[in-house]
């Protein structure tokens, strides 16, 4: 009962502030007005903020930026034994470096290191933390561009990506970190940058730390920005998560801004209904899966389970089985990647629920922005499905679905599953799954795992499985470079191909997309299309696990 309770408190506290916050991003970005330390930056950097750009521009903006972020994270982790606030810290090798820079800016956040034993505090602060915030900022950028694509009239912009960017980062990320970072440190947590200092844990052991910025990162991190914690273990430490309303906080801060995306789409595109449809479908499916993954978890399938009464294996006391289950379901259902269990450990069943989180592309709600642009892309999709039912051309709020849209919609969906299913294929033919602590089915499970994390930019690790080889340090780093950016690029696309359009009125035969029929419709097409690509991997890995 008190799990019910607890995710029930959660779906009250976010349709509370889903219209109030979701109509201030939508002033956010959508304002005319810049405020002086924008202007600022602007000056800084050399952009003209009145300037609109063609989705070309914009999106040479997103990966000129991602580019250089990802040389200059390189060099700094390379380097960093040299810097100042280093605490004694080697210089980061090569390969966990390319690995480590390329995640932090695709906001994956994939750590193959212990961040507490591998990193000094000004390259957790200048580095990593500075694109907790501005990969989530891009995000959220690209959805904002292609909801414009949608409400353009025959337009070639799509908004300025430099203000977009600096907006987001400055009026949304920034404020709402601050506040949840001084209730973190009131609940607890550390912050500090004193070096060396001895400290009680709250089981009562003493333990060696080093100290570092932790309670603004996790307070980050909590916000879907960012899977990577200071400490190896994550949310799952007393330092980061001390309590049980400190995790239901961050799980509230994982979904707010996902959650209420939506209504910055229907704003922006004059019909909140819309919006409505949109965060209906993220709910269903949210919902959902975390009543899936907490039912397998509170039935503890499995010999041991049964046998000792439940699944708490690699679960921390102080949440039990379905705050830890309903926190493994939102990180995976998110581009958080933040972990307060051990997903490893989960039961077969429940430790596949987190993988088909991540095989749904992360729209239930998903990433910051990404969640947004993947649903809406499932949506377009589904608009097309149903127009070939009734045979009519179909249309998205005015905008015709033709060959053009439907190319880039099909290869945006299939990025994702190329790269995960190769991914995996390559670490078993080339022997590198022998890294994975376990054989047969589960076995199978880790290295799919890994590769979905890596490939849908969520950061989180099923663990039981060595990745701080040459080899998966390189492979998982491709797979979140292509992951992230190829998809972007597609999404920017469909949003100039929709912005020149000339919007058609609505008929009698136009689909209605914001009634439950639309909504159960676009639930249906994702499930499908997801089962019909990864099944036989899950059939092969947990379920088959799980089965025998």
């Amino acid at each position: 009962m008190t799990g019910w309770l607890f995710v029930i408190s959660l779906v009250i506290a976010l349709v509370a502030v889903y219209r109030p916050f979701g109509d201030y991003m939508y002033r956010v970005v959508s304002g005319t007005k810049d405020a002086r330390v924008e202007r600022g930056i602007y000056r800084l950097v050399g952009v003209d903020a009145k300037a609109q750009q063609t989705w070309g521009v914009y999106a040479r903006s997103v990966l000129a930026f991602s580019a250089v972020s990802i040389l200059f994270l390189y060099l700094f982790l390379r380097v960093q034994n040299r810097l100042w606030l280093a605490l004694g810290m080697p210089q980061m090798n090569t390969h966990v470096s390319w690995n480590t820079a390329v995640s932090f800016v695709t906001n994956t956040n994939w750590q193959a290191y212990a961040g507490e034993s591998a990193l000094g505090h000004l390259v957790q602060m200048a580095g990593l933390a500075v694109q907790n915030f501005v990969s989530a900022s891009v995000g959220i950028a690209v959805a904002v561009a292609l909801i414009r694509g949608f409400a353009g009239r025959r337009t070639e912009t799509l908004g300025n990506f430099w203000v977009d960017l600096t907006r987001i980062t400055m009026r949304v990320l920034l404020p709402i970190c601050v506040l949840a970072t001084l209730i973190f440190m009131i609940a607890g947590m550390v912050q500090n940058l004193s070096g060396g200092t001895d400290v009680t844990t709250l089981t009562g052991a003493t333990q060696h730390i080093t100290g570092g910025p932790v309670a603004s990162q996790e307070a980050i991190k909590e916000l879907g920005t960012n899977g990577g914690g200071f400490y190896n273990v994550n949310s799952a430490h007393p330092f980061e998560n001390p309590t049980t309303w400190t995790n239901w906080l961050q799980i509230f801060l994982i979904f707010l801004i996902p959650f209420s995306l939506p209504r910055v789409f229907g704003r922006m595109v004059g019909q909140n209904r819309q919006g409505y449809a949109i965060v209906a479908v993220m709910a269903v499916l949210a919902i959902t899966s975390i009543a899936l993954t907490v039912g397998f978890e509170v039935h503890g399938g499995g010999t041991v389970p049964q046998s000792v009464g439940s699944a708490m294996e690699g679960k921390e006391v102080r949440f039990g089985i379905p705050d830890s289950a309903t926190f493994a379901a939102a990180t995976t259902l998110t581009s958080t990647g933040a972990v307060n269990s051990f997903h490893d450990s989960y039961t077969p069943f429940g430790g596949m629920m987190p993988i088909v989180n991540m095989m749904l592309g992360e729209v239930a709600p998903g990433g910051v922005g990404s969640g947004l642009y993947g649903l809406l892309i499932l949506a377009t999709i589904t608009v097309f499905v149903a127009g070939l039912m009734v045979g009519r051309t179909p249309e998205y709020l005015g905008k015709k679905i033709g060959a053009r849209e439907m190319k880039l919609a099909s290869l945006y969906f299939l990025v994702t599953p190329a790269v995960v299913l190769i991914g995996t294929a390559a670490a078993f033919a080339t022997g590198n799954n022998s890294t994975a602590l376990n054989v047969g089915p589960h076995g199978l499970s880790e290295v799919l795992y890994a590769f979905t994390s890596a490939g849908n930019n969520n950061g989180s690790a099923f663990g039981g499985i060595t990745v701080n080889t040459p080899w998966w340090d390189t492979a998982l780093g491709l797979a979140m470079f292509i992951g992230r950016f190829l998809p972007m690029v597609l999404v920017l696309a469909l949003a100039g191909s929709l912005a020149r359009q000339k919007p058609t009125p609505e008929s009698e035969g136009t689909l209605p997309t914001h009634q439950p029929l639309f909504v159960g419709m676009v639930v249906g097409v994702t499930i499908v299309l997801v089962a019909l690509t990864f099944l036989p991997a899950l059939a092969l890995g947990p379920i088959a696990e799980g089965l025998s």
